[in-house]
């Protein structure tokens, strides 16, 4: 897991926070299977073709200070990846400072001392993407994708945190820092199974050991941390001979080299990070332990710790974890979940650090099914694994699938998994920045002996076992991951922990001049957005197709959407559209569930389904060379599902534990409640959000039904197909055509969805949702909007960011950045296509509850009443809005998504281009007028799920009436 600064705001929240829809009644077909024949897919690409397409050239240098710089040329998008890799993570981190490491990657975000105020702020002015920081055991890391032009300026930030920033670092921002961080931990610990990571590396690593404590660290730790310790840790770590630098997109290595010596040339080397020595170890016996926590069924886990990266055995164990439990045909699934019927879900994984890592299986428990005999059966399939190993076919498939992800990967210059970050990581962990070209051969050249004894000889050592049962936790996370002194009582550390140095390193100064940093460097020519031509065509049988054409690597997404979307289940069947794309995945008239999986992994292609309130929609990312037999796989999903009886009792008995998972969940939880109060139970976006509807319905749904909804919604003349990547037109509807070109529109009319029930007038209220012992409560706060997704939002999205669409809103910064008792808050606009909605999301720590809520309505009150948008914030705004435009559709995935945007919600086709003229001409009139009518704060609804026994006495001077309820029923 990464712990990571808060940026962007698509990685602060894994909410999905789009309001669901109910529907209309379908028209009934005869519950008869679809005659369609299945289309065989063509012959995969062999892997080695597709591991010549994985490629990432770059040259080296190193600056005279010790600098590493790594520089890769990719002129597809006037923009380049900024990532810096610091050898410094967790484990250096020595007793009592556990959490310094990520600590200390937030204060990197606070300014520095020729740059004073938020690192976000000079940021958001130039339009970056993929904007971040993360740190983990081996690592921490700092991201930004910019444009060509602001280079210097991004240069000049990113160096002056590195040589000048401890002068920026005061007690305030450290305290509240410190705030952020125990709330980031509360978030995370509030979970559900949000207390494993701390028993997985207390239990398989002995006390002292460098992985033996989580990255987020203890409170107590945390807490203790003063300005002494952190400037310490920072001269102690964050020298530029510890540092890699990699810069890939729109530059060349010439002016790289200039920029960087001017910008990073004179900055004085430190020490060299010392090397952790990280043995592996090995328990004495098996370990057994039961925990409860707030889970929708029985959970049993079997983990060993496993070498790292600097251990050839690595890449072998890898290989067998995606064999036996990574792969959609994996041995376990086959086995527990497919056949004997024991599981809902199995995984099994290789978590690979640099020096150590931990293989993992765990295996979710069917309801009503006995853990000791589930238990009995895992371990049966991990010995005969180990006994037999994989085959050759396994191997072939789960290398065919790394390739493929790889290629995917390589459109991106930055960001979490570019190339940028690719190259790092090799440089960092394993010597050289072209290591991903090797493991990718290496494990195309891997044998099923090599996997099958590497597997036995780790996985026969002795095993912790964990059991997660439902039921009330009995402790929480607030004094874990903290350094454990030996049980010896000796207070010393192992001999194999080495602590970080604390002297200053003698290494020579450098001769490089000091840059001028009196002032922000100015920004260069910036180009504007060129988004891909959209091209049209239609196919015999009548479906659109829309193509937009992107050659950058050798990949094609394409998506077939249909109108239909969770607002398509019947009023008392919710949750039947959710179960058919469920079952959709168990196979065609012609596959098996087994087979279908395994024609997807021989493609390397990725095959899903998924809906939103309006839509429903079937998605596919391909390597261009399996592109006929990727499509051909497709139309067999979706024209062809077999609905077979025992496939469909084994994705009953899983939605089935996903919604009790979901009443477990306190941001589900707050979604379930909220949706009918905003919309009423009888509007089709009044419903779970998530659409899995109604456990009495699901438990009900049969096989008949599922045809017919499958006939009715899923049709031609109901779909448009979008298509994205390294192809032609011409190439992709041929390709199409034969793949969907003769399935006919059914002669029955097409259903039609209705959003004519009445919206509910809102009554301003909270409702409380009482779920003990909540380290954090989540927030939700919203009204129902006059506009639909389809009007153009443009200006009230722009006067949402600045109150609490962006991480510098007004919300946000009051929250976390100002009190520390929020990770981060937040507020949005839901745009489905009829009715949108205004949300307030703001998880806090549980005693701060009713502070923060009457903080949100003093800051919306303010902000609509007077106190609007300042010329600042205009300027911020605009600037980022227009300079981030580029970047944003930086890969196909971005285009497929603007693409499909433009066509649903019926916006020209220069749409994207217009957005920059739009921005620049908003006024801080129009984004006060639209506050004022959009974002009344005396009309919101607040859902609050939280502990009420800490939360209720807190409400109480809020004026507001308050209810409070249990969780909700299935």
């Amino acid at each position: 897991m990464h712990f990571k600064s808060i940026t962007r705001w698509a990685t602060t929240s894994a909410l999905v926070l789009s309001l669901a829809a109910t529907p209309a009644l379908a028209q009934n077909a005869p519950p008869t299977e679809q005659a369609v024949q299945s289309v065989d897919a063509a012959a995969p690409a062999p892997v080695s073709e597709l591991i010549d397409a994985v490629s990432i050239p770059y040259d080296q240098f190193e600056l005279a200070n010790g600098l590493t710089v790594l520089v890769h040329e990719d002129r597809k998008a006037p923009v380049v990846g900024v990532s810096v890799w610091y050898n410094v993570g967790s484990k250096h981190e020595p007793k009592g400072k556990t959490g310094f490491a990520h600590l200390f990657e937030h204060l990197m975000f606070n300014g520095s001392e020729n740059a004073p105020g938020d690192f976000f702020e000079p940021m958001q002015q130039i339009g970056a993407t993929d904007l971040n920081g993360t740190t983990w055991f081996d690592r921490t890391n700092y991201f930004q994708t910019v444009p060509t032009g602001a280079l210097d300026r991004t240069l000049m930030l990113e160096s002056d945190r590195m040589g000048y920033l401890l002068g920026a670092v005061t007690q305030e921002k450290l305290d509240n820092q410190i705030g952020v961080v125990q709330n980031e931990k509360r978030q995370g610990d509030n979970q559900p199974y949000g207390l494993v990571e701390y028993e997985q590396l207390e239990n398989l690593y002995p006390s002292g050991h460098p992985y033996h404590h989580s990255t987020i660290g203890s409170m107590d730790d945390l807490s203790s941390a003063t300005l002494d310790d952190v400037k310490q840790w920072f001269r102690d770590n964050y020298g530029p001979n510890n540092a890699v630098l990699v810069l890939a997109g729109d530059i060349d290595t010439a002016t790289a080299k200039a920029k960087v010596t001017k910008w990073f040339g004179a900055i004085k080397p430190g020490p060299e990070t010392p090397t952790v020595n990280a043995p592996v170890p090995t328990l004495d016996e098996a370990k057994s332990k039961t925990i409860y926590d707030k889970v929708a069924t029985p959970r049993i886990y079997r983990m060993w710790a496993v070498p790292g990266l600097d251990n050839p055995d690595n890449l072998p164990l890898a290989m067998g974890a995606t064999v036996l439990g990574g792969l959609a045909s994996s041995r376990l699934d086959d086995a527990l979940v497919r056949g004997k019927g024991l599981a809902v879900r199995v995984v099994a994984r290789a978590d690979i650090f640099a020096q150590a890592g931990q293989f993992i299986v765990y295996a979710d428990a069917k309801p009503g099914v006995d853990t000791g005999l589930l238990a009995a059966a895992l371990d049966e399939e991990i010995a005969k694994f180990m006994a037999e190993g994989p085959t050759d076919a396994e191997i072939q498939r789960a290398t065919t699938v790394y390739a493929a992800g790889q290629i995917r990967g390589l459109e991106q210059v930055g960001g979490f998994s570019g190339k940028a970050p690719v190259l790092a990581q090799g440089l960092l962990y394993e010597g050289s920045p072209a290591a991903y070209k090797s493991t990718l051969k290496r494990a195309a050249a891997l044998t099923p002996a090599e996997v099958q004894q590497t597997t036995a000889k780790w996985l026969s050592r002795p095993v912790f076992e964990l059991i997660v049962e439902p039921g009330d936790r009995q402790e929480g996370g607030e004094n874990r991951a903290g350094f454990v002194v030996s049980p010896e009582g000796s207070g010393r550390q192992p001999a194999f922990y080495i602590n970080p140095v604390t002297q200053q390193g003698s290494a020579a100064l450098s001769q490089v001049p000091e840059a001028d940093r009196s002032e922000l460097p100015p920004i260069g020519e910036l180009k504007a957005l060129d988004f891909p031509t959209i091209e049209r065509a239609t196919l015999s049988n009548g479906m659109k197709v829309f193509f937009a054409r992107r050659d950058a690597v050798p990949t094609v997404s394409v998506r077939v959407s249909f109108d239909a979307g969770y607002a398509a289940d019947p009023e008392n069947r919710l949750g039947l559209h959710s179960l058919m794309l469920s079952a959709m995945d168990e196979g065609t008239s012609s596959l098996t569930s087994s087979q279908l999986a395994v024609e997807r992994e021989k493609l390397g292609a990725n095959i899903f389904g998924s809906a939103n309130a309006d839509t429903t929609f079937f998605g596919m990312d391909a390597v261009t060379p399996n592109l006929q037999g990727s499509l051909n796989l497709l139309a067999d999903y979706i024209r062809n599902p077999a609905f077979d009886e025992t496939a469909l009792e084994r994705v009953r008995a899983q939605q089935l534990t996903r919604i009790t998972g979901e009443l477990n969940s306190p941001a589900a939880i707050g979604q379930r409640v909220l949706a009918p109060i905003l919309f009423g139970p009888q509007h089709p976006y009044g419903n779970p959000p998530s659409g899995t509807g109604s456990a009495e319905v699901v438990a009900a749904v049969t096989r008949e039904e599922l045809f017919d909804f499958h006939r009715n919604w899923l049709r031609p003349d109901l779909a448009n197909v979008f298509v994205v990547g390294n192809t032609t037109l011409a190439d992709a509807v041929a390709q199409l055509e034969a793949s969907f070109g003769d399935w006919a529109v059914p002669e029955v009319a097409a259903p039609v969805k209705s959003y004519d029930a009445p919206i509910p007038a809102p009554q301003p209220k909270i409702i409380l949702v009482n779920r003990p012992n909540s380290p954090q409560s989540i927030i939700f706060g919203a009204r129902v909007l006059d506009q639909k997704g389809t009007d153009d939002l443009t200006v009230m999205r722009a006067a949402n960011e600045v109150f609490g669409g962006g991480f510098l809103s007004r919300i946000n910064m009051n929250l976390r950045e100002t009190k520390g008792w929020s990770y981060g808050v937040r507020s949005l606009i839901q745009a489905p296509q009829d009715r949108t909605t205004f949300l307030i999301y703001a998880p806090v720590q549980a005693d701060r509850t009713g502070d923060s809520v009457a903080e949100l309505r003093k800051d919306l009150t303010s902000y609509v009443s007077g106190n609007g948008v300042t010329e600042e914030e205009l300027t911020r705004l605009i600037n980022g809005n227009v300079r981030e435009l580029p970047g944003q559709f930086e890969t196909s995935g971005d285009v497929l998504g603007g693409l499909v945007n433009i066509v649903t919600f019926e916006r020209p086709d220069d749409y994207y281009e217009t957005l920059a003229k739009k921005y620049s001409a908003l006024t801080t009139q129009q984004l006060d007028a639209a506050a004022s009518q959009s974002f009344k704060g005396d009309d919101l609804v607040f859902v609050i799920v939280g502990d009420a026994e800490i939360v209720r006495p807190q409400l109480d001077a809020l004026g507001l009436p308050v209810e409070v309820r249990g969780t909700p029923s299935q």
